[in-house]
């Protein structure tokens, strides 16, 4: 593994502590602001920052958005994603013991789960963890992100659907962050450049539009498993981006495929697993 993309897991591993602690203080910041009305976007989000937990949980999100970026630059995707998907280790322990945030036992046992496909993961990075991987073909570059936004956007239209919601924020923010793998490969020839790219208005608009359906989200439903259903939507499809969108090698051999795809399935099923049948009162 060479050195610049042992720099971007340990940016992949800040991301996915800040992205907690950032995703919680929204819970809570949400939950005290008036409900969000997708149809009015501006003044929901002029709402949503008059909270200070939430406009605090954003300046978290947002450092942790500029260690992902620079995850992205410097490592393969989808070993940064499962990096980050670990990150729901994290939130369990960080929601019980610093905000006082019940965790069921189904939900410990989920993250016992995700644990372990890290561990399968860990196993699986021989012979693809040389380079970033940041080349693509811009035609499918253009339909995985829109395939992936599409969707995302369909399951916002079912708004009093916490589940759906925090798919659809998932969905968004995956089509966002390889949107960011696909303009660093920019970087070298293009430099601030980059910002009026294409894909520099896409990440904008996929990120903000997200954000607030999150926000939703998380108005609308418990905290560990609405954050736990956006991670899950998120790590799954954009991890999905590195061998479709930018051609990272799987496993050699079929063994090593198969421990892989085990891997990809414990992470990411486990935080599926987490939500509970009910969702929380609408405030």
């Amino acid at each position: 593994m060479s050195l610049s993309v042992e720099l971007g897991l340990l940016l992949a591993l800040m991301t996915a502590f800040g992205s907690v602690a950032g995703f919680l203080y929204k819970f809570r910041g949400a939950r005290e602001a008036p409900a969000v009305d997708l149809r009015r976007p501006v003044h929901s989000t002029i709402e949503l920052f008059r909270s200070p937990l939430y406009s605090l949980g954003i300046a978290i999100a947002l450092g942790s958005w500029f260690f992902h970026v620079g995850a992205l630059a410097l490592a393969p995707i989808s070993l940064v994603q499962s990096v980050i998907a670990g990150g729901l280790v994290l939130l369990t322990v960080v929601a019980d013991r610093l905000f006082g945030i019940e965790v069921t036992r189904r939900q410990w046992i989920c993250v016992a789960l995700t644990a372990a496909g890290l561990a399968f993961l860990a196993a699986t990075l021989n012979g693809d963890a040389g380079s970033a991987h940041s080349r693509y073909d811009p035609s499918t570059l253009a339909i995985y992100i829109a395939v992936v936004g599409g969707v995302g956007l369909a399951l916002a239209l079912r708004p009093r659907r916490a589940a759906y919601l925090a798919v659809s924020a998932g969905l968004l923010w995956a089509a966002s962050d390889t949107s960011i793998k696909a303009l660093s490969s920019h970087l070298s020839h293009l430099g601030f450049g980059v910002a009026v790219h294409p894909l520099a208005f896409v990440i904008l608009i996929a990120s903000l539009v997200g954000l607030l359906i999150s926000a939703r989200s998380l108005q609308l439903g418990d905290a560990i498993p609405m954050i736990a259903m956006t991670s899950a939507a998120a790590n799954l499809t954009t991890i999905a981006a590195g061998p479709i969108v930018f051609g990272e090698p799987l496993p050699a051999s079929r063994l090593g495929l198969v421990v892989r795809v085990i891997a990809f399935g414990f992470v990411i099923v486990a935080a599926a697993l987490t939500p509970p049948p009910h969702q929380a009162t609408n405030p």
